[in-house]
């Protein structure tokens, strides 16, 4: 499966690399975890489920599927002003001022550590460093690995029950100290982020020690995702965001392991089928009387997405045109190809000959940032389609960089007069949010994102832990442990979009209707609760109540 989903987005960006350079991988979401275990065993982010327990899945399998076959969302399921009323009201817990308050609070970390312990044993296993606080180890990642599937519920939650009960009973609050019920884990976690952010961070670790002890990473929707986004908080805290990112880039799984999670995931969940088949109908479309098309893959990943496109270009009745595709792609996302550009050359060159259509392919490893016009080749005699995957919001914009990147990049591609641009991205608004908004606009992002996963695989499943892990995690703590030119995922709605688009000097594209009505008999056929928008001449693919993906074209 492609790796671009970054959600999703997959990226295997640089690792040491300056800003300019340091894209955010691919997007199916490929990325994440393998965190160093020696650092952190029991972290949600490290690697517990090997893949020899998975069956590889060859990336051929829809590959080839004929085209016709293939600002906080208005409707969000969160309202920010209403956690932020609840939570300066009766959920907010408060210390009063106290010279003993550090003391205190140290004496009532130590001893829910050694409650916890207790309890986990003989599961949790404590680094205890030199001055006898322990490392940010914890037990939710072994939780069930050994447990039965028919005993899976019962375990899980009196085991949650077990080790919420003992911290409450034993350890009370203050008598000023109003806690969120641990029974609405929302409510706990936004109040997690708002201690946090106003620096009242004894606050912060009880609300995080009690947070931790209603989360799993095989419990429901909710308590998987706490489970993450307690690790960006507690990474926030201790500024280690940045380096938890780059470490987990460059400790991807084996090659094949994070195909094989990609994989899962592009067939559990249907948001980069629709990326791909919104995208190709556009460039169909307009290329549709054209003899030679050259399209510019700004996230080229696998070469996925134009198995299908090409398939359906050698059918036309007029025969097929000559196509030539440059596909871009950061030099670090071999990782997740298993190698570099050179396997994408050769699995276009396959699709060339067994569909007869004249395919040529030009590789360009650079950061998206860094493409000028010289390296692109544009030709006379060519319709020129760009296409930007679930990619273009890891370019910075005027909030990082005075230079603008972003919008000076759309209007370099403005330059060279393409038949058709197409564009897939989150629908989410995390780019210039301030942080609480920013963390509540996650929270009810990926929870959507966490809920449509759970309709297709068990929760028990390990295959689904480590799509979690490995594919939407790294996001979840860049998005909220990172700031400044470190935070890479920075994502925009599709009014937002729209703007820069015309600003550039873009004019909107229409979507095909037969595609629209194609994907969704597609949608269908996974859940009804997927829903399909038509809104500001785009496409948004949505969860319920919450808008998602969004896929535009522009010329």
């Amino acid at each position: 499966m492609d790796s671009r989903y970054s959600g999703y987005s997959y990226s295997s960006s640089g690792t040491d690399l300056p800003y300019s350079s340091y894209p955010a991988v691919s997007s199916i979401p490929t990325r994440l975890l393998k965190f160093d275990s020696r650092n952190s065993p029991n972290s949600p982010l490290s690697t517990h489920f090997e893949s020899e327990t998975l069956t590889p899945l060859s990336d051929s399998q829809g590959s080839t599927d004929n085209l016709s076959e293939t600002t906080p969302s208005s409707n969000s399921s969160l309202d920010y002003s209403t956690y932020l009323q609840q939570s300066r009201t009766s959920h907010t817990p408060y210390f009063p001022p106290n010279a003993n308050n550090n003391n205190n609070s140290n004496n009532i970390r130590h001893a829910l550590l050694e409650l916890e312990s207790a309890l986990m044993a003989p599961d949790l296993e404590e680094e205890v460093t030199t001055s006898g606080r322990s490392s940010r180890s914890r037990a939710w990642s072994q939780e069930n690995q050994t447990e039965s599937p028919h005993h899976h519920h019962s375990f899980d939650q009196s085991h949650l029950e077990k080790r919420r009960k003992g911290m409450e009973d034993d350890f009370p609050p203050p008598p000023h100290v109003v806690v969120p019920p641990p029974n609405n884990l929302k409510q706990l976690l936004v109040a997690c982020a708002r201690a946090l952010h106003e620096n009242r961070i004894a606050e912060f670790e009880r609300l995080v020690e009690l947070a931790r002890a209603n989360v799993s990473i095989s419990g429901e929707p909710i308590q998987r995702l706490g489970a993450y986004l307690i690790e960006g908080l507690v990474a926030r805290k201790e500024s280690s965001g940045t380096n938890i990112y780059r470490t987990l880039k460059c400790n991807e799984p084996d090659s094949k392991d994070l195909l094989n999670y990609m994989h899962i995931l592009y067939e559990i969940c249907p948001y980069l089928k629709f990326g791909y088949m919104a995208a190709n109908g556009a460039i169909a479309e307009a290329c549709k009387n054209e003899d030679r098309i050259h399209i510019v893959d700004f996230q080229i990943a696998q070469g996925t997405q134009w198995m299908t496109l090409l398939q359906a270009l050698a059918a036309r009745p007029s025969g097929p045109p000559h196509v030539r595709i440059t596909g871009i792609d950061d030099p670090v996302s071999k990782y997740a190809r298993g190698e570099g550009l050179s396997l994408v050359e050769k699995r276009l060159a396959a699709i060339s000959e067994k569909f007869k259509i004249p395919v040529e392919f030009h590789a360009i490893p650079v950061f998206a940032p860094d493409i000028t016009k010289e390296m692109l080749d544009v030709r006379q005699g060519e319709a020129l389609a760009v296409n930007f995957p679930l990619q273009l919001h890891h370019t910075p914009d005027e909030s990082v960089d005075v230079t603008n990147p972003r919008d000076g990049l759309l209007r370099m591609v403005r330059s060279l007069s393409p038949k058709v641009v197409t564009l897939v991205e989150q629908e989410s608004n995390t780019n210039t949010a301030p942080f609480v908004q920013r963390f509540v606009e996650t929270l009810d992002y990926y929870s959507a994102i966490f809920e449509s996963i759970d309709v297709t695989m068990g929760r028990d499943r390990k295959e689904r832990i480590n799509v979690e892990q490995h594919c939407l995690a790294r996001d979840m703590v860049n998005i909220i442990a990172c700031e400044g030119k470190e935070r890479v995922e920075r994502h925009e709605l599709l009014g937002k979009w729209r703007s820069r688009f015309m600003m550039a000097g873009f004019r909107q594209f229409p979507l095909s209707g037969y595609v629209n009505s194609v994907i969704g008999g597609l949608l269908r056929s996974y859940s009804e609760h997927y829903t399909l928008v038509e809104k500001d001449g785009g496409m948004l693919l949505g969860w319920k109540d919450r808008n998602l993906v969004s896929a535009s074209a522009w010329h």
